[in-house]
């Protein structure tokens, strides 16, 4: 089993959902096959669509996951699909280089400059080290810590350097980190604010009262992604996950007929729209959203 680097755009030329599975070319079969039952991380490159022109990427590694299965693709002969397990996102995204210090040796050339042509493989092996150090930096957050007593506090790079007290794999793969981490890139990414009322509550402590939500729930394989999370207030929270609430593909709001209190309808933003994050690449996705509708909503 070999660790690896796969690269996916927001908007990618293959049919990728990276929460769930990558769809790559025969080309780097190998490279995929000996990465089944190891970890990879996912990067974003400065591309955001198959677009020669796009721009917007953000050029950072951004998640991790476990390769579970590859599958043929059965549309096209040359194409295959790497099913993937245990997805979770850095709160932190990680970019490729900071300073002089490169993640991935393989991307830096001899003169100290980066390696295009490495660059340009959408999927590279890595050693453990490389994947246990951006691991790391990706979750390099105060936030989690106070979820998580176990995870180190590290504030600097040079900390981040720092060797975990438990192999970074056994923390990815807890429960109550995974909620932390969770919860860390929701809140950030919706800025503390329900989505559903645009409330905003902030404690004595200084810290938001809304909560992370998972769209597709983990008990039925949902991820701990941003696209399968929404930042909530208690009450809303608790109407979606019993199906009182949901959404439309276009983010409308929908509420199941005569049991939702009309206290709450008054609460929902009055143009009956989900406050979506800034970035497209946090946005609900679409899968996640139906999945929520055909299963759980209760409309």
């Amino acid at each position: 089993m070999t660790k690896a680097t796969l690269t996916t755009k927001v908007d990618p030329t293959y049919d990728d959902l990276p929460e769930l599975r990558y769809h790559f070319p025969r080309t780097y079969l190998r490279t995929m096959e000996g990465a089944v039952g190891d970890w990879i991380v996912y990067y974003e490159p400065r591309r955001s669509s198959g677009h020669l022109s796009s721009r917007g990427g953000r050029q950072s590694y951004f998640a991790t996951a476990r390769v579970t299965d590859i599958r043929p693709d059965p549309v096209r002969s040359d194409s295959f699909y790497a099913y993937v397990s245990d997805f979770l996102e850095f709160p932190r995204p990680v970019p490729f280089k900071e300073g002089t210090y490169y993640y991935e040796s393989g991307l830096k050339k001899e003169d100290g400059t980066t390696s295009k042509g490495a660059f340009g493989r959408a999927a590279r092996p890595i050693s453990d080290l490389e994947y246990d150090q951006i691991v790391k930096a990706g979750f390099a957050t105060d936030i989690i810590r106070t979820a998580d007593e176990e995870f180190p506090k590290l504030t600097g790079f040079a900390e981040e350097q720092a060797t975990f007290e438990r192999p970074m794999i056994e923390s990815v793969i807890r429960r109550p980190f995974r909620d932390a981490a969770f919860s860390t890139a929701i809140k950030v990414a919706y800025r503390d604010t329900c989505a559903f009322t645009g409330l905003k509550i902030i404690n004595g402590g200084g810290r938001s009262e809304v909560q992370a939500a998972h769209i597709r729930p983990v008990a039925d394989s949902g991820p701990d992604s941003v696209r399968n999370g929404l930042a909530l207030c208690s009450t809303v929270h608790w109407m979606f996950d019993r199906g009182l609430l949901s959404l439309g593909d276009d983010y409308t709001i929908l509420t199941a007929s005569e049991k939702v209190p009309d206290m709450i309808q008054r609460l929902v933003n009055p143009d009956r729209k989900l406050r979506i994050p800034d970035q497209p690449e946090f946005r609900p996705h679409p899968q996640f959203l139906q999945y929520h509708r055909q299963f759980i909503f209760k409309g």
